[in-house]
């Protein structure tokens, strides 16, 4: 059965940082390509926005153009983690963030993190 587990969301401040973490099990972390996603406050009923992806081997990453130069998504394929820095953070970054990872077709999501961000 797979999970995801987000962690480390809370308030900060603007400029300030956070370090999200996913924790995998249930498949072969280290094969598959995962992504983080956020969606805002009040965007319930919408799509979540695409943040973050990496490839199964940490080598290749891609970004949203609104936190390039400020996020750094990675892993750990020893310990099935799956990490977002997030520097010089901004009241828009204030988000439910969310793991996700495509399996046969199907995406699996986490249960999200809150980040919320004060100017």
């Amino acid at each position: 059965q797979v999970q995801l587990v987000e962690s480390g969301g809370g308030l900060v401040q603007a400029g300030g940082s956070l370090r999200l973490s996913c924790a995998a099990s249930g498949f072969y972390f280290g094969v598959y390509n995962m992504n983080w996603y956020r969606r805002a406050p009040g965007k319930e009923g919408e799509l979540r926005d695409l943040v973050a992806t990496i490839d199964h081997g940490g080598v290749t990453t891609t970004y949203a153009d609104s936190v390039k130069g400020r996020f750094t998504i990675s892993r750990d394929n020893v310990k099935n983690i799956l990490y977002l820095q997030m520097n010089d953070l901004k009241p828009e970054d204030s988000a439910i963030y969310y793991c996700n990872v495509v399996i046969q077709g199907q995406n699996k999501w986490g249960p999200g993190t809150q980040v919320t961000v004060s100017s």
